[in-house]
């Protein structure tokens, strides 16, 4: 018969304590410790929660070591192939793929939910040319709290799914107003006539009126394959299961604070290097290394552990396999690289970078496999998207799986504030 407790001992007063375990749906099973410090009299200690489990979710799961990741039951692969970024969004929402006349009409309100209060224009224009467009972006949507204060208070479902589909819609276009800023170029309105990714790429490229500018053979300035590269890294962004970001979104939602405010939180964490600000780290290093001659170099150091360079964009604080998002954006990357004609020294670099680490023993016996973040920079690139919005990008996608996230917490009635312990060590 399956055991459904385990046993604590301490050794101090030679007193043993049960605890449940509850099991998951995948992955591993938990110890529920929520009455640990009431029966001991004890904290627990896990510096970075690396194993703790700070909620019950039906939303996201990965398996670290089996390279695994399931949006609703469903895998990344099969999203990521065979589906648009909009339907990865429905799906997290409400459980579940749109049929055909849903897609449509969940479309149509996120196009007409796009436009911004023109107050908001004034609070962009404010910020100094030079500001970094996470900086715009997070104080922004902290001042939509103010726009749409009647967030603060949703008595039903009806008002939560217009509360996040309000957040999902206006995100792209914030995200293009910082960039044009920094530009010092005049805004680009949305244009309910293009699908969701296309029209943040107008919303980037277009001139005053709303002209595009034709390539020399012709073709449209935005193209197919370049709305679907863009398309389908939002929809591998669209949710990570309980990161840093999404914990600070849960941990400021728990305090009863308005949802946007804890949108903006969450893309205050995004930002740091460590977390989404990791792609933008990825290009620096490829144009520090600056030739295909010199990487070989780079490898050596990045195996000499006197030396401080760090090798970005391999390795996963989770994944103990193949970062399966890295798979998917490395076919992409080939796909751009032949339907563009794609043959940058960046990508030349990467090129060889990849070559040799998949290959030498000592990042292949560490498991430092090429992540989302090496590919992701290099594609953004391509899509000719600046350095200073690769971070805005992750932003666009992860917004509906912050917001999922919050609905989530807020439903679920064994919710609490967050408040972790500590071990004091002072005096």
């Amino acid at each position: 018969m399956k055991k459904d407790t385990c046993t604590f001992i301490n050794n101090r007063n030679n007193k043993s304590y049960e605890f449940k375990i509850l099991d998951a749906n995948r992955g591993p099973s938990v110890i529920d410790i929520s009455s640990f410090y009431k029966k001991t009299g004890m904290f627990t200690f896990d510096v970075g929660y690396t194993s703790t489990a700070s909620c019950k979710s039906a939303i996201t799961f990965i398996d670290g070591e089996k390279g695994e990741l399931r949006y609703r039951g469903i895998a990344i692969e099969e999203l990521a192939e065979n589906h648009s970024y909009l339907e990865t969004c429905f799906l997290l929402l409400y459980g579940l793929l749109p049929t055909e006349k849903q897609l449509l009409s969940f479309d149509l309100e996120l196009r007409h939910r796009s436009f911004i209060d023109e107050n908001l224009k004034t609070l962009i224009g404010a910020f100094p040319d030079t500001a970094h467009p996470m900086s715009i972006l997070s104080s922004s949507v902290t001042a939509l709290a103010s726009f749409y204060y009647e967030h603060l208070d949703i008595k039903n479902d009806e008002e939560c799914f217009e509360m996040a589909t309000r957040i999902i819609a206006k995100i792209p276009t914030l995200a293009a107003f910082a960039y044009r800023k920094s530009l010092g170029v005049p805004f680009i309105y949305p244009d309910i006539d293009k699908s969701f990714t296309e029209n943040f790429l107008y919303m980037l490229r277009a001139y005053p009126g709303g002209k595009m500018k034709r390539t020399v053979d012709g073709n449209d300035e935005i193209r197919a394959i370049e709305i679907k590269a863009l398309d389908t890294i939002f929809t591998l962004h669209a949710d990570h299961e309980q990161n840093a970001s999404t914990t600070t979104v849960r941990t400021v939602a728990s305090t009863g604070a308005h949802p946007y405010v804890a949108i903006s939180a969450g893309i205050s964490a995004l930002w740091g290097r460590a977390h989404g600000g990791a792609n933008e780290s990825v290009i620096a290093q490829l144009e520090m290394i600056g030739d295909v001659s010199n990487v070989d170099a780079f490898i050596e150091r990045a195996k000499d552990p006197h030396d401080d360079f760090r090798l970005m964009g391999f390795g996963h604080r989770v994944y103990k396999n193949f970062d399966p998002r890295a798979k998917a954006l490395k076919k992409l990357q080939d796909e751009l690289k032949d339907e563009l004609k794609l043959d940058s020294k960046l990508m030349q670099i990467a090129e060889r970078i990849e070559e040799i680490a998949l290959k030498d023993d000592y990042f292949v016996s560490r498991n430092l496999y090429p992540n989302i973040d090496f590919y992701s920079g290099v594609i953004l690139t391509a899509l000719r998207i600046e350095r200073p919005m690769f971070t805005a990008i992750f932003v666009i996608g992860r917004t509906v799986g912050w917001i999922t996230q919050l609905m989530e917490f807020r439903a679920d009635p064994a919710s609490k504030i967050t408040r972790p312990r500590q071990l004091y060590v002072g005096k």
